[in-house]
């Protein structure tokens, strides 16, 4: 009867319930379990309750003395009667177990009347009481969660058994617990097709960026990321609690995303919090504590073979070498003790200390006396859930307190969290249910720590240099430590409010509307301060060194409304074909305001605000304030259904529409169809499958096409002309005054519109041996169109810029494999995981008529390095003017000139007698080809874990198989091309030629650098194949030894649940990479390797529920 009238469910044996009963009982307004509390225990019988099912159980009869030991043997089968082999039987408090053979028999000695735990991985553990039996038969059913889990797509969960389109899942609770700073940094590897990476370095106010499927647009000013939705609003994953978080989906395909319209072009990422479950009050509370260390941080030779090298790339150079003799000496008397000044007396001026970059004598490693090997981490996480049928809740808190690496003025991060969730149910027929999300994020740092600190250092940080002058003041000019220091802050406050109201309405049976309505607000504060630094003379006496002083003041704010209003009904006829529909409607409207202000002057430098500024500079001269203000605006709007039909969960078929709007683009061109449709076959459902259901538990083919577009284009307002307008900005003078000033505004194509986006996705899911082995592969296919290229050429009498238009096409073709294998031997448990993914993308339409390299062009292949071919290094003149004399047509001139011992030789591919680079253009490249590619491709990762009577350890690797660089910085090549202001010596930079064998460093005819060079050095450092560098990788993202406390144990203690661990992130890379670089961070192009280094982090916790 409360079957037929709720949605409870009812789960129990025929021989607990073996003779039916007719209880008469009058009660109202009661919750369920009060009901069942009145009912059951007269009949020797309890419950459980998991959501909306209740186990119906025997109340265990005490014994009145202990009970005798007796031989128990027997059988466990499955639902099919066949024996299952490796089950685990225990019996509840009892020492002893046994486990089930080939023939599914087991037997051992238990106390009479035991409860048996049988567990086997791939079937639900099951408890079964013997009854005083000797032999029994125990039935097991086939643990079929991965087919049955429920996956979030949009607005909608399915089951996976029915998904047609690719979606991959990230399991939050094998990750929850490792010591990251946010959410996309857990995702990394877990998800193939998901790329995650941290070119922008380990930075505390850096975030890794995201795409789905690789490159997907090339248009100008195009954005690519996918689109974040958390609980069904937008937002920013690193905004979330990752103690939050109850699972994570991700649609890859067309057909899956294109129930978001335009904001979904290149797929979504769809974040599901956790929420309160009916019952008594949950309380969790989670914490570690991290000690973090650089994973990597370049590594400076000692002043002597600095000034050596120095010494020689000047001397190569044709110039006179910085480091004389005596200097030399200087050097070597003050690294053996025998000089105690690491700076001396400026000759010019007795007051003041030598300033020259080469007039120390110090040993200083700068990255060392700048920065720290371990700095602390903690974060704290508190949540407390439960609640009635009526009312549930879920609340958390969250803190997380970071330090950066810099001694000397110390940088930081805080973060913290609160989240309410209550979902009340207000009639049968209605719910209500309401979130909010407070995110408090604050970073500092100081002001001369900017995104190039790293990369400068190395040039600036020469090692002769001292931290500190005699007298125990911070050295200035050239080091960069007193600015550092003593030159300002910057502090970044950012909040974040996300509000939800939900109402759910099924007013019939299987027919459900939802109406939500989200509002997202974002504030921040953002400060900085340069302040005047001082350095110091002889006497102590100080004097200014860095005259400015300013503060910058920003203020942002944004709002964000969206509406979703959506409606499903789903029905089923002669219980084989089953129907869904859904049709919605949705709206967004964005508004921000930025305001920043500047002023020069400060009064009182311990109080760095605006008001205390004078404006003027320090030759107090007036400096005219900076105001500026952007106010900015956008809204989207669309309509969407989808229809879903299954015949016996065996044939699949799923079609999505939408109709949708955008405030970016003429009316004209604002509103576009994105239709999409999928398909699927449940292989194992068929009949004539019946004979491999030994071993094959599911098998399903699917197919996806679908259409999107791409709003994000250019800028907020594409289509509008606007009049650039520039205050004070006149190049002359009216009444003493620069006048404001306006340009013609650009011309605008009446023809731009969306980037059109296609995919197409095939792909496969199995899963083998009762569940043990599940593996998927999909491969697809996504073409951009319409991108937003290069204008056509027009007279330049035109007097403004040319239009820009849609003309401009991109395919990427790819693959993804992931595989798991989970088992149980004996009591040991474990699994392993493996994903793979791999993308080419290729330009098929681009307006570059000449074929240039170096830009796009049509045809191209998406990361493609040209360069050389390199013969080797010249260890004599005589090699090099025989290298010379098989080029007859102009040698190697047209690199370089000067041709010596220790230049490179390169090969002439195309035999025409010389070696340049032709015309540089696709029909005429001369003597380069294509050696490599700087694109990530093979991206892999496989998770290895094992339990044992509470114990766990997972390792977690991540890497890339395929990937080249090319660089030609200083960074890489030590003594760089642009002269000694950008040159720098590392370790790995001593691995040069020398030919001389009296050097004090040693002959090194077979070096791996070339001679190096202050000028002229280009030639030897052209992209070519023997610097060309391996960038693949592989790397312990994480390792996590655990154990969870008995529960015998814990119940005293009235917990439910302790776990404590140890973990570590980063621990170990293995790579053929320059060791100057982290393959994580490293840009080829622009060296944005030389970044604030990532983080290996090594921590220690706990998690425990109450």
């Amino acid at each position: 009867m409360i079957e037929k009238k709720t949605a409870y469910r009812f789960t129990y044996r025929d021989q607990v319930i073996s003779n039916e009963r007719n209880i008469t009982l009058s009660v109202t307004n009661v919750s369920i379990e009060s009901l069942l509390n009145k009912v059951l225990p007269s009949a020797g019988l309890t419950f459980k309750r998991d959501g909306n099912t209740f186990a119906i159980l025997q109340v265990a009869k005490p014994s009145a003395q202990p009970a005798d030991l007796v031989l128990v043997s027997g059988i466990v089968r499955d639902e099919t009667a066949k024996p299952v082999k490796g089950a685990s039987i225990s019996v509840k408090s009892f020492r002893g177990g046994a486990v089930t053979g080939d023939d599914g028999k087991f037997s051992m000695t238990m106390p009479e009347g035991s409860m048996l735990e049988v567990s086997c991985i791939g079937y639900i553990p099951t408890t079964i009481p013997t009854g005083g039996k000797r032999d029994i038969e125990i039935m097991v059913q086939r643990y079929a969660k991965d087919l049955e889990d429920v996956v979030v797509v949009g607005f909608a969960t399915q089951k996976k058994v029915n998904l047609t389109g690719a979606v991959g899942t990230a399991d939050m609770k094998e990750i929850s617990s490792r010591p990251v700073k946010n959410a996309t940094q857990m995702l990394q590897g877990l998800v193939p097709g998901l790329n995650i990476t941290q070119s922008a370095g380990g930075g505390l106010d850096n975030n890794p960026t995201i795409n789905i499927r690789g490159i997907t647009t090339i248009g100008i000013g195009s954005s690519g990321a996918p689109l974040v939705l958390i609980d069904g609003m937008e937002a920013d994953i690193n905004s979330v609690n990752p103690q939050d978080i109850e699972n994570i989906s991700v649609l890859k395909d067309a057909s899956t995303a294109s129930i978001y319209g335009s904001r979904a072009a290149f797929g979504v990422i769809l974040v599901t919090t956790k929420k309160g479950k009916a019952g008594k009050s949950v309380i969790s509370y989670n914490n570690n504590f991290r000690l973090n260390q650089p994973v990597n941080m370049p590594r400076m030779v000692d002043s002597y073979k600095f000034a050596l090298y120095f010494n020689d790339a000047a001397y190569n150079s044709g110039s006179t070498p910085l480091f004389s003799d005596e200097r030399l000496q200087r050097i070597l008397d003050f690294q053996a003790g025998r000089l105690k000044t690491s700076i001396p007396v400026s000759a010019a001026n007795p007051k003041e200390w030598a300033g020259g970059y080469n007039e120390g004598n110090d040993n200083i490693n700068w990255y060392n006396a700048l920065f720290d090997n371990n700095t602390l981490a903690q974060e704290h996480n508190l949540s407390v859930s439960g609640g009635t049928d009526k009312l549930r809740y879920y609340v958390s808190g969250n803190y997380l307190d970071q330090h950066g690496l810099v001694k000397l003025n110390k940088d930081g991060y805080e973060r913290y969290t609160a989240t309410v969730k209550l979902n009340s149910q207000l009639k049968q027929w209605a719910q209500l249910n309401y979130s909010l999300r407070y995110v408090h994020e604050t970073n500092t740092k100081p002001y001369y720590l900017a995104s190039t600190f790293f990369y400068d250092l190395a040039r600036q940080g020469w090692p002769v240099l001292p931290l500190y002058d005699p007298n125990g003041y911070l050295f200035a000019a050239p080091s960069p430590a007193l600015n550092l220091r003593d030159g300002g802050r910057i502090n970044k406050q950012t909040d974040w409010y996300y509000h939800q109201l939900q109402v759910v309405l099924e007013p019939v049976k299987n027919w459900k509307t939802f109406a939500e309505l989200n509002y997202r607000q974002r504030f921040l504060f953002n400060h900085s301060d340069q302040q005047i630094t001082y350095n110091h003379d002889v006497d102590g006496n100080p004097y200014t060194f860095q005259p400015v002083s300013l503060v910058s003041e920003n203020t942002a704010r944004s709002n964000f409304f969206n509406t979703n209003i959506y409606s499903e009904y789903s029905t089923a006829i002669n219980k084989a074909h089953h129907l869904k529909f859904m049709l919605g409607y949705q709206s967004e409207l964005n508004k921000s305001r930025d305001m920043t202000a500047i002023r020069n002057g400060i009064i009182l430098p311990s109080s760095p605000v605006l008001d205390l500024t004078s404006g003027v500079d320090a030759n107090g001269k007036p400096v005219t304030p900076k105001i500026n203000g952007v106010y900015d605006h956008w809204a989207t709007a669309g309509v969407f259904e989808r229809i879903n039909y299954d015949y016996k969960g065996r044939y699949l078929f799923e079609f999505n529409m939408r109709y949708d709007g955008t405030s970016r683009f003429r009316r004209d061109k604002r509103w576009n169809w994105f239709p999409s449709v999928s398909a699927g076959w449940n292989v194992a459902s068929e009949s004539f499958m019946q004979r491999f259901d030994a071993y094959l538990d599911a098998l399903k083919l699917r197919a996806s096409y679908g259409k999107l577009g791409n709003q994000n284009t250019t800028s907020l307002y594409p289509t509008y002309q606007t009049v650039p307008y520039t205050t004070g900005g006149g190049a002359w003078l009216i009444n003493s005054l620069r006048p404001n000033t306006s340009s013609a505004p650009a011309l605008i194509s009446s023809s731009l519109s969306w980037e059109q986006v296609e995919s197409w996705n095939a792909g496969a899911d199995i899963s083998l041996f009762r569940n043990r082995l599940s593996a998927s592969f999909d491969y697809y296919i996504r073409n951009t169109r319409n991108m937003i290229g290069p204008a056509p050429e027009l007279p330049v009498t035109l007097g403004t810029a040319v239009p820009l238009v849609n003309n401009t096409d991109l395919r990427t073709r790819g693959w993804e494999v992931f595989a798991s294998w989970r088992d149980q031997i004996n009591q040991v448990g474990y699994n392993l995981k493996f994903t793979l993914s791999n993308a080419t993308t290729v330009i098929t339409n681009y307006p570059n008529v000449t074929g240039v390299l170096g830009t796009y062009r049509t045809g191209q292949q998406l990361g493609e390095i040209w360069g050389y071919e390199t013969i080797g290094i010249a260890k004599s003149q005589q090699e090099m003017n025989d290298h010379l004399a098989t080029l007859p047509k102009g040698g190697q001139n047209a690199l370089g000139s000067r041709w010596e011992a220790g230049d490179i030789m390169y090969r002439d591919l195309n035999n025409d007698g010389k070696i340049d680079g032709g015309a540089g253009t696709l029909s005429n490249p001369g003597d380069m080809r294509i050696i490599g590619n700087s694109l990530p491709r093979m991206n892999y990762s496989f998770n290895i874990g094992a339990d044992w009577k509470g114990f766990t350890i997972d390792a977690f690797f991540q890497g890339v198989m395929k990937r080249q660089v090319y660089t030609d910085s200083y960074f890489f090549w030590g003594a760089g091309q642009k002269g000694i202001w950008w040159s720098t010596a590392f370790d790995e930079h001593m691995d040069y030629f020398r030919d001389n064998p009296n050097h004090p460093l040693g002959q090194n005819l077979d070096a791996y650098y070339p001679r190096p060079l202050f000028s002229g050095g280009a030639k030897n450092q052209l992209p070519q194949t023997k610097y060309l560098q391996d960038a693949s990788y592989i790397r312990l993202k994480n390792l996590q030894l655990g154990y969870v406390l008995p529960a015998s144990l814990l119940q005293r203690m009235k917990i439910s649940n302790l776990r404590v661990y140890v973990s570590c992130e980063n621990l170990w890379t293995g790579t053929r990479l320059s060791k100057i670089f982290d393959p994580e961070t490293i840009d080829g192009q622009t060296d944005g390797a030389v970044v604030y280094p990532l983080f290996r982090v090594l921590s220690a916790g706990c998690s425990v529920t109450f």
